[in-house]
């Protein structure tokens, strides 16, 4: 049986700054960024809301499939986390591949938008899928990085999600010395890394 926990704030969504503009989406969820998907102010009560329909349609699923796990909703940077997570790490394994992932997260980004007619941009992690992205990530700017230094003007990373080239964008930029910018359009999107 699964089990959720209640929605947290985590940093970016207080009382003083409810409103959070919504910034694009995946190419994934069938918007550009070039602003297919209008801006629109997004408040703790409306992701609170998708939060609790997400958890639930995440919890139906596991239950369909007779997995065990443990739902964690949160509030992150004005989208809807959840994170499922299970005691057996074994459990989730087969879910938790980067493109079950992404897949679930868009028709869970669906059954959401069905309930509240609103395009949702929540995130989705399972048995901490999005750490282990994020760490990947990392050494793929690590090498970028070491192919600039080894001469090269610029080093292309592969076709990726909005939120995962806004990782990449704040991985370069700790790194100091280089600048990144996304390049492309659709599914063909991805982050140029060039010196600074």
């Amino acid at each position: 049986m699964t089990d959720k926990t209640g929605l947290t704030e985590v940093g970016t969504v207080t009382a003083d700054n409810a409103d959070v503009t919504a910034h694009t989406a995946d190419p994934s969820s069938d918007a550009s960024e070039s602003g297919s998907v209008t801006d629109a102010p997004v408040t703790t009560d409306q992701l609170e809301r998708e939060g609790d329909i997400a958890a639930d349609y995440i919890e139906e699923f596991l239950d369909i499939c007779d997995l065990d796990g443990d739902i964690d909703i949160d509030a992150r940077n004005g989208r809807a986390y959840l994170a499922v997570k299970a005691s057996d790490a074994d459990n989730l394994r087969v879910l938790s591949k980067p493109d079950t992932v992404n897949a679930l997260q868009e028709l869970t980004r669906l059954a959401v938008q069905n309930k509240t007619g609103s395009f949702s941009r929540l995130i989705l992690d399972i048995g901490g899928s999005r750490e282990t992205r994020e760490a990947e990530l990392a050494t793929l700017v690590a090498h970028a990085i070491e192919r600039i230094e080894g001469g090269a003007t610029a080093a292309d990373l592969p076709a990726m999600s909005s939120y995962e080239r806004k990782l990449v964008h704040d991985i370069v930029a700790a790194n100091g010395g280089y600048r990144s910018e996304s390049s492309g359009e659709g599914r063909d999107r991805h982050t140029v890394i060039t010196a600074a």
